[in-house]
């Protein structure tokens, strides 16, 4: 028996299979056989997907903002120890 080479399946294959699995119309085994995969490999895709389908509908937005917001903080605090620091060095007569 020989070992098939290694298969990167594209996210859009693996959609693709996902989504006809959670419709149910066919059984796994059938799908997996159509495609040339392994039903587990199928289960997994259609977990994920079930799993990030949320994300379909603004789930990373609100992160997004966060983020945005988060990073506009840092900035800022960057900003005022510069400022500090440029003070200190001149107090202290340690031009730059």
């Amino acid at each position: 028996m020989t070992r098939r080479k290694r298969r990167n399946h594209s996210a859009a294959f693996k959609a693709k299979v996902a989504l006809e699995a959670l419709k149910g119309e066919c059984t796994v085994a059938e799908i997996a056989e159509r495609h040339d995969v392994h039903p587990n490999q199928i289960q997994d895709w259609k977990r994920k997907l079930a799993a990030g389908a949320q994300d379909v509908f603004g789930g990373h937005a609100v992160e997004a903002q966060h983020n945005e917001q988060e990073v506009q903080k840092l900035h800022a605090k960057v900003g005022q120890l510069t400022m500090e620091n440029d003070f200190l060095s001149k107090a202290l007569g340690r031009d730059r």
